[in-house]
């Protein structure tokens, strides 16, 4: 059997989410790799350099939120058979749960970085992602009982 050849997605919301994948952008320096993320004006600034496909931002009040995630869900699917990515690093939030679920399904590697901003209590995506992500890294020594299986080696930034 031919083994594919690897390829890095990595994938976030934007606002602080966004800017702590950008921080892991030297880790993917010499791989081939391309970048998911809501499009706004501080995001598509920053991805404009790289190989990247934009979700639709969501928040998650009000009416339209269902409507943008299922449209994300399309999104994302497209994109992961496009791309076809071997692993998926991820810092989170809504947007970002698709893309890992897609690639828990076709067995990729998932690695996930939980927010710095989380010292002592789990995200929304940390919690979903947890029970399957290869990878959970925690950014506070804390973190680490709330997580007990997770990696702590610092912060990102």
């Amino acid at each position: 059997m031919k083994k594919r050849k690897s390829k890095i997605c990595l994938v976030s919301s934007c606002g602080g989410h966004f800017m702590e994948l950008i921080q892991l952008l030297p880790l993917v320096e010499n791989k081939q790799y391309y970048i998911i993320t809501e499009k706004n004006v501080a995001s598509t600034a920053s991805v404009e350099k790289h190989p990247h496909h934009y979700l639709v931002q969501q928040e998650r009040g009000g009416m339209s939120f269902i409507f943008k995630f299922c449209w994300n869900i399309l999104l994302s699917f497209i994109y992961f058979i496009i791309e076809r990515p071997t692993t998926v690093i991820t810092t989170g939030a809504g947007a970002s749960y698709p893309t890992c679920l897609f690639a828990w399904l076709f067995k990729c590697r998932i690695i996930y970085v939980e927010s710095f901003a989380k010292l002592d209590s789990k995200s929304v995506t940390g919690k979903m992602l947890y029970p399957f992500a290869d990878y959970f890294f925690v950014q506070w020594p804390e973190m680490k009982k709330v997580y007990p299986k997770a990696i702590y080696s610092g912060s990102v930034y």
